[in-house]
């Protein structure tokens, strides 16, 4: 769904976008992670044209864009940055314009009425069902970037690119869009999913990539990225003993917490246990994405990630 190859972007001498290749495949979620000002926002407006990269290649749906745009992009909904609409026309008349001034993919029908019962769908999609009517200036933060959402579902998009979706949610709001994105992916929408918010990733995405001052510096599975370390988390109120016990197979200690390298929970808890150690939690070590983010980043800023 998305490919590219060396794609970089220089705004003058700052290099926002450093040789980045991208793999998208058809059916996932794509986490696209980043700092401010890593390039991720810059990276998704060369994915759609918006931005002219200053050299690589960029395709979508395995076309090349931007060349190939006005055949791509109807089959793609997108909310990039703050979502644009018009203040003094409601919701729903700012989707039906929205609708009527785009190419639509084939066999979306193109009457103002059939526009405006697609946009009344979207629009009770995304939960502003009650307030369609409502002029779109007097929306909250929040329920502009719904109405931003419910102009990337108005075309039933084969791709959706988003760039901070749930920026301005509060927890019912980020938890019905991740609810939304995930109905969406079930019926096999790929989603490409730009945000700064770690847990929604965690809880959404099959795959990231992970943006550095420009550079991709990782694009993984998610599942591969917390397969257990192949160390044991052993929690004990007789750390002493269980480190007298067990000597060089412990990698550290935090007061009650030790990192035991083995093979075998079964025969460590065993061993544990007969040696007198009382133990109140046993059980593999899994990385969480913030600490993947932090090894990554923190191993370039010394070096150890070739430039």
């Amino acid at each position: 769904m998305i490919r590219t190859e060396g794609l970089t972007k220089r705004f003058g001498p700052v290099v926002a976008v450093n040789d980045v290749a991208l793999h998208v495949v058809p059916g996932e979620i794509y986490g696209f992670l980043g700092a401010n000002g890593s390039g991720k926002t810059t990276t998704v407006r060369c994915l759609l044209g918006l931005v002219l990269p200053t050299s690589g290649s960029v395709e979508l749906m395995g076309q090349p864009m931007p060349k190939a745009r006005a055949d791509v992009l109807p089959r793609v909904g997108a909310l990039v940055e703050g979502p644009g609409a018009y203040a003094h026309l409601s919701g729903l008349e700012n989707l039906v314009l929205y609708d009527a001034c785009g190419r639509r993919p084939a066999g979306l029908l193109g009457g103002r009425r059939e526009r405006r019962q697609r946009a009344r769908d979207a629009l009770e999609t995304v939960g502003l069902g009650s307030v369609g009517k409502r002029r779109a200036g007097a929306y909250s933060l929040g329920m502009r970037q719904r109405l931003g959402l419910a102009a990337a579902l108005m075309r039933q998009p084969e791709l959706l690119v988003l760039d901070e979706p749930t920026n301005g949610l509060d927890p019912q709001g980020i938890r019905e869009i991740r609810e939304l994105l995930l109905h969406l992916h079930s019926t096999g929408t790929t989603i490409f999913l730009s945000s700064h918010l770690l847990s929604e990733v965690e809880q959404l995405c099959t795959r990231i990539g992970l943006l550095d001052r420009g550079r991709l510096v990782l694009q993984e599975s998610l599942e591969s990225l917390r397969r257990p370390t192949g160390r044991t988390v052993v929690v004990t109120p007789d750390p002493d003993r269980a480190l007298g016990l067990l000597g060089s197979a412990v990698d550290s200690r935090d007061e009650q917490r030790l990192l035991v390298r083995t093979t075998d929970p079964a025969r460590l808890n065993e061993r544990l246990v007969r040696g007198g150690v009382r133990v109140l939690e046993l059980g593999p070590e899994r990385r969480s994405l913030e600490d993947v983010i932090e090894e990554r980043t923190s191993a370039r800023r010394a070096g150890e990630v070739p430039q």
